[in-house]
């Protein structure tokens, strides 16, 4: 069984900064893929951004149209966490931010953590 755990969410004014980090711990050794989904009041999740980690994902990253140059996706690899580093936010980014974990087991399984609230106050 995987675990994610997020922490790093909270209060921020427009522009500012946050860092999200996600801790997995468990041994699924056939995750290959790892990222960041969000949610707001009323909307439906959605990616942020993603990594591959293992086959033919690996070393792939990618960004939504909506946080291309403010967001940066990376994972330590020797601690097994997941990080999202936040720039120039906007009211806009306000949500619910959640890690997410998907593996090659059992035809494929999707981890989610249990997620951080950013907020952004203008």
């Amino acid at each position: 069984q995987v675990q994610l755990v997020e922490s790093g969410g909270g209060l921020v004014q427009v522009g500012g900064s946050l860092n999200l980090s996600c801790e997995v711990s468990g041994n699924d050794f056939q995750i290959a893929t790892m990222g960041w989904y969000r949610q707001a009041p009323g909307e439906q999740r959605e990616l942020v951004a993603w990594l591959g980690t293992i086959g033919t994902a690996a070393g792939l990253i990618n960004y939504a149209d909506f946080v291309k140059g403010r967001f940066t996706i990376s994972r330590d690899n020797g601690k097994n966490t997941l990080f999202l580093s936040m720039n120039s936010l906007e009211s806009e980014d306000t949500a619910i931010y959640y890690c997410h974990a998907w593996s090659y087991r059992d035809s494929g399984v999707n981890y989610w953590g249990q997620g951080t609230q950013v907020t952004v106050s203008s």
